[in-house]
């Protein structure tokens, strides 16, 4: 026969704590009162009897005098209120985990938040739950709060702070939070299961589903044993729950070949020792001594050692580790991670293995401290170390901005960015790098001093430069690129087209003529552009972003012949007339005996640029494609027709000639 010890059998550090702080209470001569049992176990109760140790069931019943210790499941403030009034000595045996129920439950008092208890309504915990808060609401399940919020659906707009039993079970938890949930709109949620009731359950179902008989051992009284037993059962149909050895009777597990044993929260170690020793002596095999497990459950734990537990809980504030030991650990979220960006849910999930350090070790509260971040710190501090002798970029979020820069957190790491190095132009603010992800390279590291320097400068520059390196291994005349104007000039805007800037001539930007390239692009902008021509040695880069595919001359021919009229935009003035544009990219000429019926001395005596005039075209040159403009012409057209004499030449009325400038383009 195989025999299989829980490794998360008997006391949790809460119940061994309040065993032990009552056995050295009476053996320091006192005379000690139990104000009701210190725990639930007939046993260890008589055992503290023979230590001289009686029981009351009430304050009033404290002999005067007396050494007064509460029981691990704790007490209302109203009994701490009449223990004080009466002037005893009190030894709080609160279970840590307990007492945090009672401070979440106070908080919530004071915030004006009534509180939901899931549990038993008669159980000690919860009694006590309740004395440290007005009018709980208490649920043995989240079927029985469900009931009640249907039947009060006045209720559901209350803020409500919802606690739990530490013995209660996750599946009972898990169905309450998810009716809450549904039902009330403002409520603030806390699992209070205790982790190591949660191990022990985990466990015990484990070994009951692989096992052929399970054994729990424990008080009749314990409701963590009752749970424990019930559990085993569903899966194991030969379940028995025995107190001590002297229950056992050995005839019940023939012919089983693989037995488990398991024990509640109020099981002390010597009484499980005692059923182990007798399962023994029958020569069964046993998988691990009891004593190897009892010593790695009462593991001492040093400041500053590193440990690796299962994390078995999340609230708001804090993550629940079960370490294997008696002790309750914790990570308080500000101890989880430096990176103010992070969530917790990204960084663990219930049943995740996590490696953290010891910040403190409370014996008299059984509470461990741990943390996250300073173990991730130590080896942070080693890989900033790595980067900056192998000039390797990290990754960093900006925290906050000082005097002369900005504070990276990289892994934890605070690195100090000075202004020059940022990346960002001297008269620009460095608020805008706030909360944002960047790279950097590791410029110098001082461990003594905790002082890191980086710069985001040199990453950025290095990309930049290797960018560019493939840009000009590739480069060829009509490449197309995606491009970002960087500046604005009087000729033409600067394109970067990954990591090299080309230049755009004004004439190459538009069909249009425009007089200065903010009529089209601005800084920012992404633009799709060609190479026209590069020089490598120089370093120069000549792109166009006109759309060679649509040649303005081709759809001016298409459009227009010799003596039709046209709508044309004035868009340059000369001392020998006015170009107007027809279509975008083609301009024609009007030449100053053309702009008007009389003698002008100056274009600008009549039109202005940017003006809409109406034009005939006079004459097309399809060879050097030039356009030749006429208003005069019908100004005189619409006069013969208004004087009947169609066909009738009108002359200057000085002889002047129409002849225009011998040559001139398009523009």
């Amino acid at each position: 026969m195989k025999l299989t010890v829980a490794k998360t059998a008997g006391f949790c550090y809460g119940v061994k704590r309040a065993v032990e702080l009552a056995e050295k209470t009476a053996r320091s001569g006192q005379s000690c009162v139990m104000l009701g049992p210190v725990i639930h176990n007939r046993r260890v109760i008589a055992r503290l009897s023979a230590l001289g140790v009686t029981v009351a069931d009430t304050p009033e019943a404290v002999p005067t005098g007396a050494t007064v210790i509460l029981r691990s499941h704790g007490e209302g403030q109203a009994v701490y209120e009449a223990l004080r009034r009466r002037k005893v000595q009190i030894v709080d045996a609160t279970c840590p985990n307990v007492s945090r129920i009672h401070t979440l439950a106070r908080s919530a008092q004071e915030e004006g938040r009534q509180v939901i208890i899931i549990g038993a309504a008669d159980h000690p915990e919860v009694k006590a739950i309740a004395g440290w808060c007005q009018n709980p609401l208490i649920f043995q399940d989240g079927q029985a709060l469900t009931d009640h919020f249907e039947a009060h659906s006045e209720e559901v707009e209350t803020p409500f702070t919802m606690l739990c039993q530490t013995t209660s079970t996750q599946e009972v938890w898990n169905f309450s939070v998810e009716n809450a949930k549904k039902l009330c709109t403002n409520i603030k949620i806390f699992d209070t299961i205790c982790n190591a009731t949660c191990a022990r359950q985990s466990e015990a179902q484990i070994l009951a589903a692989q096992n052929d008989a399970v054994i729990v051992i424990g008080g009749r009284d314990s409701a963590n044993t009752k749970r424990l037993y019930q559990l085993c059962l569903a899966l194991c149909p030969h379940t028995v729950w025995i107190e001590g050895p002297d229950e056992l009777e050995m005839a019940q597990f023939e012919k089983r070949a693989c037995v488990a044993v398991t024990a509640g929260a109020s099981t002390p170690a010597w009484i499980i020792k005692e059923v182990y020793d007798k399962m023994n002596e029958e020569n069964m095999v046993i998988e691990e001594s009891f004593e190897e497990m009892l010593e790695k459950s009462i593991k001492t734990l040093h400041t500053g050692e590193k440990v690796t537990g299962v994390v078995t809980a999340i609230t708001p504030t804090e993550i629940y580790v079960d370490l294997g030991t008696k002790h309750a650990g914790y990570v308080p979220v500000a101890e989880l991670t430096d990176d103010p960006t992070a969530k917790v849910e990204d960084i663990v999930k219930v049943g995740d293995e996590i490696d953290v350090c010891v910040v403190r070790v409370n014996d008299a509260e059984g509470v461990v401290t741990l943390s996250k971040k300073r173990l991730d710190s130590v080896k942070s501090w080693d890989d900033v170390e790595t980067a900056s002798e192998e000039r390797t970029p990290v990754e960093g979020v900006v925290t906050e901005e000082n005097k002369g820069g900005v504070v990276v957190s990289v892994k934890g790491v605070r690195v100090f960015v000075p202004a020059s190095q940022t990346g960002i132009p001297r008269d620009q603010p460095l608020t805008g790098l706030l909360k944002q992800k960047v790279k950097l390279r590791i410029t110098e590291v001082n461990r003594a001093r905790r002082r890191v320097v980086g710069s985001i400068r040199a990453v950025a520059a290095a990309e930049r430069a290797e960018k560019a390196a493939e840009v000009w291994n590739s480069i060829e005349e009509g490449k197309r690129y995606r491009g970002v104007v960087k500046s604005l000039t009087s000729y033409g805007a600067f394109v970067d087209i990954g990591g090299v800037d080309g230049m755009v001539h004004v004439s190459e930007l538009s069909w249009s003529r425009i007089k200065h390239p903010s009529e089209v692009v601005n800084p920012g902008d992404e633009v799709e552009v060609y190479v026209i021509s590069f020089d490598p040695e120089k370093r120069k880069i000549s792109l166009g972003m006109k759309d060679n595919s649509q040649d303005p001359w081709a759809n001016f021919v298409d459009t227009y012949k010799v003596d039709d009229t046209a709508k044309a935009r004035v868009v340059k003035l000369m001392t020998f007339g006015a170009f107007a544009e027809v279509v975008p990219g083609v301009d024609g000429l009007i030449h100053i005996s053309q702009l008007a019926d009389h003698r002008v001395d100056k274009p600008a005596d009549v039109v202005s640029e940017g003006d809409e005039v109406e034009v005939k075209i006079t004459d097309i040159d399809y060879d050097k494609k030039k356009v030749s403009l006429s208003i005069r012409a019908l100004i005189e057209e619409s006069q013969r027709t208004e004087d009947g004499e169609d066909g009738a030449v009108v002359a200057s009325s000085e002889g002047e000639t129409t002849e225009v400038a011998a040559d001139f383009e398009a523009e």
